[in-house]
C-alpha cells in the first residue's frame, strides 16, 4: 500500500470511528430524555411572529385523527394515538394552509415542531446556503434562488445546468452540444468563482473549476443558488456564488418503484429507475439513469450513467444520521469548434466522479443543535486526442477553409491550425480527491438570536500535490422586533499552500411593511449584503508558481512567497415588494463586485514590470503564475413572480451586467485586416469586458400544474458578448482573429415540457428543447443542439396509492 493510500484509509477510518462515537453519544443522551405522549410545537409566520388561534389537525392517510388550536402564544399540543408517521394540517385566517409530515417516535417521544405559515399563494421557500441552517427565505437578506422538486419535475430536464438558466444573475455557457464543457458565471464572476455542493459535499476541482455537463438531474430534489460571496461558511472558492444541490428523500411508508423510458431524435435514449420509501424512521431513495445521444454532427456523442442514493435514519425525534452517494460515469466526443474548422476533431473525454457523505446531527436541547459530516469527492478525468485531423502543414494540421462572421460585423476567411505537432495519441489525465470533516454547533442564546460555530478539516490531493487545510467559522443570526433580520460572521482559513486569510460577511433584511396579504401592496422588504471571498490556486497554478520553480537560495535571497488567494469584495442592496394580495412578488437588486489578486501567467518581461527582479523573472519556464490581475462587475437584477391562478405560475428575470478588466498583462494582437483594432487573443485586454459574459440576459417561465397535467414553457435569452476566436493561421499569424467587442452573437432558447397522467400508475410526457431550432452559439465556434424532442412514459407502483393490483 502506498503512503498516500495508507493516509487516505487512515483518514477515513479515523473519521468513521469519530462519527460513530458521536452518534452513540448523541443516541445515549437522547435515550435519557424524558418522553411525552403529546405532539407539540408552535405556529409562526414567515418572520417568526407567533400565530394564535390556528386550527391544527393531525391526519393519518388523509383521515382526521385529532384536532386542536394554537393558544395566544401560537403554541399547541395534540395527543397522538400511537407512534408512526402522520401529516399535520395547519390553517389560520389570512395565511396559506400548510401541511407537513410529522413523526411520533417510540415510547411516546415526539417531534418538536415549528410550523411556518406563508402569506398568499406563492411558495415560501426554506434556504440553507445563506446562514448554514434551515431558515425561511423571508428572514435572510441574501439573494437566494430556489428551484424546488415540483419545478424540477415540470421542467423535465436531464441536466442541472438547464435549471440554472432560470436563476437571475446566472449565465450558463456550454461548449458544443450535450455533454460539452459547461461553465456558470454568477454576477460576472469567473466560472471557477463558485462553490458547488452536492448534499453538502464540495465537488469543485482544486482551484474552483466545475463542469456542470457532468451533473444530471438524477435524484435531485432541490437546487439552491446564493449570489454573492460566502467564504465565511464555505471557505475557498465562494467568491461570487454558491450552488447547493440536495438529493431527494423517500417519503412514503409503502415503497415507490418508478421507471421512466424515453427516446428522441439524434439517436437519443434515456432510462431512469427509482426506488424510495420510509419505514420506522428509515428513509431511502436510490435513482439510476442512463442517457446517450449521437448528437447532430460527427464525434459529438454523449453517454452519461448516474446513480444517486440518499439514506437517513431518524433514531428518535432529536437524533438522526444520513448517508449520501453519487457516482457519475460519462464519455463525450470533443469535436472542437467545428464552426471555426469546418471538420470535427476526433478527441474524446471520460469522467468518473464519485461524491459521498456521512453525517449525524442532534437537537441536543431545545436551543442547542449539533452536526458533524464526513465528505468525500473523487474526480477522475481523461482527455484523449488519438490522432491529427485535417490538412498537414509543417507538422501541424489545418481545418477547412471557412468564413467566420462575428456578431459585430467583422469577418475573416482562411484556415486555422486544428491540431498542433506532437506525439499522438495525446493523453491528458486529471485525478483529484478531497476528503473533509465538518462540525457545526448552533446555539440559541437569546429568544431570536442564534450563534453558530463551525470547524472544517480538509485534505486535498491532486496531480502530485497535497494540501491540509483548516477553517473556523463564527456567525450570528437574529432579529430585532421580527422586523430587522441580520446575519454577520467571520471565516478564518488556513490553507497549507497560501497561508492564512480572514473573510467577513454582513447580511441585513428590513421590513418597511410587515407581513400582510390585504390590498395591492403587501410586505416591503429591504436587503443589504457585504462580504469578502477567497479562492485557492489550482494544482496547475501551484506547479508553475514563482516559488515552485525557484531554488531555495533564490527564494531566500529575494524573499519570494507562495501565490496568495484570489479575492473578492461583493456588495448588493435591493427591495422586494409583494403585490396583489400576495399573488405577486417583484424584486430589484443592485450589485457591485470587485475581484482582485487574480492569478495569471506572466512572461519574464511582464514579471519585471510588476517588480520581480530580473534574476528570477528570467527562469527556465519562461514565466510564472502570480497574483497580478483584477476585474470588477456591477449591474442589477429584476425578478418577478405571479400566481395566475388555476394552476398557472409565471416567473421572469432580467440581468444587466457591466464588467471591466481593471488590470491585465499581455500585449494586444493585431489582425492585418484590422490594423488599428487591438485584439485580446487568449484573454481580454485591460479596459475591456470579460469574455463570455453578456451585458443583457434574462429568462421567462410559465408553469402549469393542475389535475392530471403538468407543463412548463421556458425561454432563456442572452445578448451579444465579448469573446475571441483563439485561432492561429498556418503561419502562427493573427489573420483568423476578430475584434473582441460583441463578437459572440445573442441567442434565445425556448423549451417546452408536457406531462399527462393516464392513471395513478402511468404518465406520458414530451420534452422539446430549442423549439425554434435557432442555430445559436452558446460558446463562440460551437453550435448548439437544434430542435430536440424526447417522448416517453413513466410507470409508478406503490407510494400513497398502494401497490398496483
Amino acid at each position: 500500500m502506498s503512503r498516500l493510500s495508507f493516509y487516505c484509509v487512515r483518514l477515513v477510518s479515523c473519521s468513521t470511528i469519530a462519527l460513530t462515537t458521536i452518534v452513540l453519544v448523541l443516541f445515549a443522551s437522547s435515550s435519557r430524555a424524558q418522553s411525552t405522549p403529546n405532539l407539540h410545537g408552535k405556529v409562526v409566520d414567515q418572520l417568526s411572529s407567533r400565530v394564535p388561534d390556528a386550527n391544527i389537525v393531525l391526519l393519518e392517510n388523509d383521515n382526521e385523527i385529532v384536532a386542536g388550536k394554537s393558544d395566544g402564544q401560537g403554541s399547541f399540543s395534540l395527543a397522538a394515538p400511537k407512534e408512526g408517521r402522520y401529516s399535520l394540517r395547519v390553517e389560520a385566517t389570512g395565511f396559506a394552509t400548510q401541511t407537513i409530515p410529522v413523526d411520533v417516535g417510540k415510547n411516546g417521544k415526539t417531534e418538536e415542531l415549528t410550523v411556518i405559515l406563508g402569506i398568499g399563494p406563492l411558495t415560501q421557500q426554506i434556504v440553507v446556503s445563506a446562514t448554514g441552517f434551515a431558515i425561511p427565505e423571508a428572514q435572510v437578506g441574501a439573494s437566494v434562488s430556489v428551484i424546488d422538486s415540483d419545478q424540477i419535475v415540470a421542467l423535465n430536464k436531464l441536466d442541472v445546468l438547464e435549471n440554472l438558466r432560470l436563476v437571475a444573475g446566472a449565465q450558463v455557457v456550454q461548449t458544443s452540444q450535450r455533454g460539452g464543457t459547461t461553465a456558470l458565471f454568477i454576477r460576472g464572476g469567473e466560472s471557477d468563482f463558485n462553490k458547488i455542493l452536492v448534499d453538502g459535499v464540495p465537488v469543485n476541482y482544486i482551484g474552483g473549476s466545475f463542469d456542470f455537463a457532468q451533473l444530471s438531474n438524477t435524484g435531485v430534489g432541490n437546487l439552491e443558488v446564493l449570489r454573492g460571496s460566502n467564504s465565511v461558511l464555505y471557505g475557498s472558492d465562494a467568491l461570487s456564488g454558491v450552488v447547493n444541490v440536495t438529493s431527494a428523500r423517500g417519503t412514503t411508508e409503502i415503497p415507490v418503484l418508478k421507471y421512466s423510458a424515453d427516446g428522441g431524435n439524434f439517436g437519443t435514449l434515456h432510462q431512469d429507475a427509482l426506488l424510495s420509501g420510509l419505514v420506522h424512521g428509515l428513509d431511502y431513495l436510490t435513482d439510476f439513469s442512463d442517457f446517450q445521444t449521437q448528437g447532430s454532427y460527427q464525434n459529438d456523442y454523449f453517454h452519461n450513467e448516474t446513480i444517486s442514493t440518499n439514506v437517513g435514519w431518524q433514531i428518535n425525534p432529536t437524533t438522526g444520521i444520513r448517508a449520501t452517494f453519487r457516482r457519475v460515469g460519462s464519455s463525450v466526443g470533443s469535436p472542437n469548434g467545428i464552426l471555426f474548422y469546418g471538420i470535427s476533431d476526433q478527441a474524446w473525454q471520460t469522467n468518473r466522479n464519485t461524491y459521498g457523505s456521512v453525517s449525524a446531527q442532534q437537537q441536543t436541547t431545545e436551543k442547542w443543535h449539533n452536526l458533524v459530516q464526513f465528505n468525500f469527492a473523487q474526480n477522475n478525468e481523461l482527455y484523449v486526442d488519438p490522432f491529427q485531423v485535417g490538412e498537414p502543414s509543417f507538422g501541424n494540421t489545418l481545418g477547412n477553409v471557412v468564413t467566420i462572421r462575428g456578431a459585430n460585423g467583422y469577418s475573416v476567411t482562411g484556415q486555422a491550425i486544428l491540431d498542433y505537432a506532437g506525439t499522438y495519441p495525446e493523453l491528458f489525465p486529471d485525478n483529484e480527491a478531497r476528503r473533509s470533516l465538518y462540525a457545526q454547533s448552533d446555539y440559541q442564546f437569546l429568544k431570536d438570536w442564534t450563534g453558530i460555530f463551525g470547524f472544517r478539516y480538509e485534505h486535498e490531493d491532486g496531480e502530485g500535490f497535497t494540501r491540509d487545510n483548516y477553517s473556523t467559522m463564527l456567525q450570528a443570526h437574529g432579529s430585532i422586533a421580527h422586523r430587522l433580520f441580520t446575519t454577520f460572521g467571520v471565516g478564518l482559513e488556513h490553507n497549507s499552500f497560501f497561508g492564512f486569510a480572514a473573510t467577513p460577511r454582513v447580511s441585513l433584511a428590513y421590513y418597511l411593511r410587515k407581513t400582510t396579504n390585504a390590498g395591492i401592496f403587501g410586505e416591503t422588504k429591504l436587503k443589504f449584503n457585504f462580504g469578502k471571498g477567497i479562492k485557492e490556486a489550482s494544482t496547475l497554478e501551484q506547479s508553475g508558481a514563482l516559488i515552485t520553480i525557484l531554488t531555495p537560495a533564490q527564494i531566500q535571497q529575494y524573499g519570494v512567497g507562495p501565490i496568495g488567494p484570489e479575492r473578492s469584495r461583493t456588495f448588493d442592496f435591493g427591495v422586494e415588494q409583494r403585490l396583489w394580495n400576495g399573488r405577486s412578488l417583484l424584486g430589484i437588486t443592485f450589485f457591485d463586485n470587485n475581484f482582485y489578486n487574480l492569478i495569471a501567467f506572466l512572461n519574464p518581461g511582464e514579471l519585471e514590470s510588476i517588480g520581480v527582479p530580473p534574476g528570477i523573472a528570467n527562469n527556465p519556464n519562461f514565466g510564472a503564475y502570480v497574483n497580478a490581475t483584477s476585474e470588477w462587475t456591477k449591474g442589477f437584477e429584476v425578478e418577478y413572480k405571479h400566481d395566475l391562478g388555476h394552476g398557472l405560475l409565471f416567473q421572469g428575470e432580467y440581468t444587466y451586467l457591466d464588467g471591466l478588466v481593471t488590470k491585465a498583462f499581455g500585449a494586444p494582437s493585431f489582425n492585418p485586416l484590422f490594423p488599428t483594432i487591438p485584439i485580446g487573443e487568449f484573454a481580454p485586454l485591460e479596459g475591456s469586458r470579460p469574455f463570455h459574459r453578456a451585458p443583457h440576459s434574462g429568462s421567462v417561465a410559465l408553469f402549469y400544474n393542475r389535475k392530471r397535467v403538468n407543463a412548463a414553457l421556458t425561454g432563456y435569452l442572452v445578448g451579444r458578448r465579448d469573446d475571441s476566436t483563439f485561432l492561429s493561421d498556418a503561419n502562427f499569424g493573427n489573420t483568423m482573429l476578430l475584434p473582441n467587442r460583441n463578437l459572440a452573437p445573442g441567442y434565445q432558447k425556448f423549451d417546452l415540457s408536457v406531462g399527462y397522467s393516464l392513471t395513478h400508475y402511468a404518465k406520458i410526457y414530451t420534452s422539446a428543447e430549442n423549439l425554434f431550432s435557432q442555430h445559436y452559439q452558446p460558446a463562440f465556434g460551437f453550435p448548439a443542439t437544434p430542435f430536440e424532442i424526447r417522448s416517453g412514459v413513466t410507470f409508478t407502483i406503490g407510494g400513497e396509492r398502494g401497490w398496483w393490483k
